[in-house]
């Protein structure tokens, strides 16, 4: 199917559309726009995984401030404006080359599906976990992580269901939060998250409150009439409610399961491993996303449940009925390393079927030579 995607946001339109349109000028013409969109994940990642170097366990910015030094807060800054960049370049050097294949298409929302969580998990380093006065509670980000992948399902189950991409305003906003969040770390340390802005509010708390009323009030009521609308037009892809709903089940069915394992764990395991836990949470949700946007790309029907949801349901039953007992946490360090390995296997032969399939290489604008 074409791929269509509508952007509203004025911020986008009016600010970072023009500063993109220069940027792609340097591109040279050889790159293939995959190299793009992939060179801006793996900034993503590096970035993630230096700040977990020094904040394993989200207390850096709280309890013991200077720990994360002020370049990583600045390095932060330049990787997520950089990858940002590359996904917003990556579909108009895509025009230019006259690359524009379903493969691309994938391959920029199957990343996005997961850099989304990346970014979260970055960010929470910024405003440090609760230490009693400032910070912010391990079950809030949970929440706040689960409402940021819940407005990306969002979007493609709308898509899914309307065979148009609304890119949700929120995007360009939460990019240009974070970018700036970071430099102001590094510039006045990660006190400023510590001192009540407004109201004895923190800044944290104003970015909650405005996630929340971005999500519930703009982006999925956006989401719903816009389905509407379709269906009044009578340009819905799918007939009935259930064929309409079907994608949302596992991902329902996920945020159920990991949310049963949060309150009931015996060993509060989210306390414990916040980090591989809300990891664990983004992948899970990639790899459900990733055959949703397949499924709307290929107009099939999505399974009614996801393989992922049983070995998961196994495991949260394991831990809530103390089965695993004190091996709850190794329990889920080896289960966050196989659901990350099965996560990337999937992405590495999606990536080369479609690519057999339409004769291209993933990196190279060369075409492959028929056998």
């Amino acid at each position: 199917s074409q791929y269509s995607a509508v952007d509203t946001n004025p911020l986008s339109v009016y600010i970072m559309q023009p500063i993109w349109n220069k940027i792609i000028k340097i591109v040279p013409l050889w790159i293939a726009p995959n190299l793009l969109t992939f060179s801006g994940f793996v900034m993503i990642l590096f970035n993630y995984f230096l700040i977990s170097f020094y904040d394993w366990d989200y207390t850096a910015s709280g309890t013991s401030p200077g720990l994360v030094p002020t370049w990583v807060w600045l390095f932060s800054a330049f990787t997520t404006f950089c990858a940002y960049a590359l996904d917003s370049i990556d579909g108009k050097h895509a025009r230019r080359t006259q690359s524009s294949t379903p493969l691309g298409e994938l391959f920029d929302h199957g990343l996005d599906s997961w850099a989304t969580s990346i970014f979260v998990l970055s960010f929470f380093s910024v405003c440090s976990r609760d230490n009693g006065k400032t910070g912010v509670s391990v079950y809030t980000m949970y929440i706040y992580l689960s409402i940021v992948l819940f407005n990306f399902m969002c979007s493609h189950w709308e898509k899914y269901n309307t065979g148009v991409l609304f890119l949700p305003w929120g995007y360009d906003i939460s990019q240009v939060v974070l970018i700036a969040a970071y430099l102001l770390t590094s510039a006045l340390g990660v006190e400023v998250w510590q001192k009540p802005l407004l109201l004895g509010y923190y800044i944290t708390d104003i970015l909650v409150i405005l996630l929340i009323g971005f999500s519930l009030f703009l982006s999925f009521p956006q989401t719903l009439y816009n389905i509407h609308r379709a269906h009044l037009k009578k340009t819905l892809k799918n007939d009935s409610l259930y064929e309409g709903l079907l994608p949302l089940v596992s991902p329902l069915l996920l945020f159920v399961l990991l949310t049963v394992w949060v309150v009931l764990s015996p060993s509060n395991i989210l306390a414990k491993q916040p980090r591989l836990f809300l990891w664990m949470v983004g992948v899970a949700f990639s790899n459900v996303i990733c055959k949703v946007i397949i499924c709307q790309m290929s107009g099939t029907r999505p399974e009614l449940f996801h393989w992922f949801l049983f070995p998961l349901a196994l495991v949260v039953y394991a831990a809530i009925s103390g089965l695993l007992g004190w091996m709850e946490e190794a329990v889920l360090a080896v289960f966050t390393a196989l659901v990350t390995a099965a996560h990337v296997h999937y992405g590495v032969c999606v990536g080369r079927q479609l690519s057999e399939h339409l004769n291209i290489y993933i990196f190279s604008l060369k075409k492959r030579v028929q056998e």
